[in-house]
């Protein structure tokens, strides 16, 4: 049916499933993107060396598969006692799920669906020398004009590069290489698939063909076998294989819709399908996604194609944002347990208003990965700390250093010739309103909150164009967007930041921030 009629009934929803970082999320929402019911299973980071950061895949699948039937029961439970509440016996009419996650990352698994090792996660810097290899042997130019974006150990062939010359036995099983959400997929329908969100941040994908690259696989000696299939983001894919549908409680047929990757997924969720705004989807990580008609030719700005068919999406990002809040949180805020809680968060946000901007003079850089994506030797700084300082301080320093990595970014994204005119922030770490009124100052742009999550809506709107809910993107955005009231950048705090950005840049930009810092001399201190 067509939510163009507004007779949608009470009942009917649309499951957004996000395979994400820290845990899978099943999320349903209702025909106008109200948000129902969320259910989360998380797993574990496995960090077994220096710059490594793996997941056990089988978690992906096992977390996504129960999160869904969490909220399928939720949705049971608490629409059972509604007049009106659809479907059969208190049973929710689930009109189609859709599908994000985390990426790249990637798992080699057999035919079956089977993992045959450790996930890969995006911020697992293992395979630096391989995307040099890539670098030196395509060209920087040559590369990014065919695939959008400039190689680095973040993307997937660089890791399968990696795989195949340190783990020859699992090469040597013919492996299907999957991302989180393409496994989740397969789980749900028996089906190898991925879209054109996830195939782009491969390297291994002719961004404007719009297909594998036959050059680049055939450079690579990778078999196209090795790859799913490429389908839409709001293509069905399927249906929810019968024995799950049993399990969880549904009947009849149910379109699983393949979905985007996450950051492409939030920048529909936050309407942004014409150039100007700029998604930021922050969360563990930062992603900065903006909408050009056309790829832009910096080196340093990776391309999607949007999930929206037609325009492209540029992407900067930041691996540790939310996570090095998070981790001064546990710090400092969580006392024994080490563990920080809502209201410790509450505390923390709290203490780092009372500071004035510019922290007095510490800075933070929040690169708490081991390496950022697009520099994998950088490592994370505390500078200017003081006996006199405290908590309150470094809290409010490393939210100001985030802020200064996003200005960055965007500067970046305005100097290569695509407008930027407001900041759409969306995850949760919008709970954080101080840190929206930082960003805001720092980078002198208006900035709106997109309340709940726009990476789990976008999937849900995806599903529902796939499904027939919406006729068409706009409406999808004119049903289920929503905005806070911008909050426009203050002048006098961003004057106030002009210094400590500078020293920010300069800070980020010198040796003794970097793994390869050239060594002390022997005989001196």
């Amino acid at each position: 049916m067509s939510a163009a009629s507004g007779k949608a009934r009470t009942g009917e929803v649309l499951i957004a499933i996000d395979v994400g970082t820290s845990g899978a999320r099943a999320v349903a929402f209702d025909l106008d993107g109200r948000r129902l019911v969320e259910v989360r299973r998380g797993y574990p980071i496995e960090t077994p060396q220096p710059g490594w950061a793996e997941q056990d895949a089988r978690l992906w699948r096992e977390a996504a598969l129960g999160a869904l039937g969490g909220a399928i029961r939720r949705l049971r439970v608490e629409g059972s006692g509604r007049p009106g509440s659809g479907g059969v016996g208190g049973r929710p009419r689930v009109l189609a799920i859709g599908l994000t996650g985390q990426c790249p990352s990637v798992v080699p698994v057999d035919r079956a669906g089977t993992p045959l090792g450790p996930g890969m996660m995006y911020r697992d810097n293992r395979a630096t020398a391989e995307a040099a290899e890539l670098r030196e042997r395509f060209g920087d130019a040559r590369i990014h004009a065919l695939t959008g974006h400039l190689p680095a150990a973040f993307h997937v062939a660089p890791k399968l590069m990696w795989l195949r010359r340190h783990r020859p036995d699992v090469w040597a099983r013919d492996p299907l290489f999957l991302q989180p959400r393409d496994l989740a997929v397969m789980a749900l329908t028996g089906i190898a698939a991925t879209d054109g969100t996830h195939a782009a941040a491969t390297l291994l994908y002719d961004l404007r063909a719009a297909r594998w690259s036959a050059e680049m696989l055939a450079d690579l000696d990778i078999h196209p076998a090795a790859l799913p299939p490429i389908g839409r983001s709001d293509e069905v894919i399927g249906e929810l294989r019968p024995a799950l549908a049993r399990r969880f409680g549904l009947t009849g047929s149910i379109p699983v819709v393949l979905g985007g990757a996450d950051s492409q997924a939030c920048t529909f969720g936050a309407g942004v399908v014409a150039p100007g705004p700029v998604s930021e989807m922050a969360g563990s990580s930062t992603c900065l996604n903006s909408v050009v008609p056309e790829p832009l030719a910096e080196l340093l700005i990776t391309h999607y194609p949007h999930v929206v068919p037609g325009p492209y999406t540029t992407e900067t990002g930041i691996n540790t944002t939310g996570a090095a809040v998070a981790w001064l949180a546990d710090l400092t805020y969580g006392g024994r347990s080490g563990h920080a809680t809502s209201a410790d968060y509450v505390t923390l946000e709290a203490e780092a208003a009372a500071i004035p901007p510019g922290a007095d003079g510490v800075l933070a850089l929040p690169v708490l990965g081991d390496g950022e994506r697009t520099d994998a030797d950088l490592r994370a700084a505390f500078t200017g700390l003081s006996q006199r300082h405290g908590r309150a301080i470094m809290a409010r320093a490393i939210l100001e250093g985030a802020a200064f990595a996003i200005r960055g970014q965007l500067e970046l994204l305005r100097a290569a010739g695509a407008p930027v005119t407001e900041l759409r922030i969306s995850g949760g770490d919008t709970r954080l309103a101080t840190w929206n009124r930082i960003k805001a100052d720092v980078t002198g742009l208006p900035v709106r909150a997109i309340p709940g999550d726009a990476a789990t809506l976008g999937v849900a709107m995806l599903a529902g164009l796939g499904a027939g809910v919406y006729r068409d993107a706009a409406e999808a955005i004119a049903r289920c967007v929503r905005m806070d009231p911008p909050i426009e950048p203050a002048t006098a705090a961003h004057a106030a930041y002009e210094e400590p950005y500078r020293a920010y840049r300069e800070l980020a930009a010198s040796d003794v921030v970097r793994r390869t810092r050239p060594a002390i001399a022997a005989g001196r201190s």
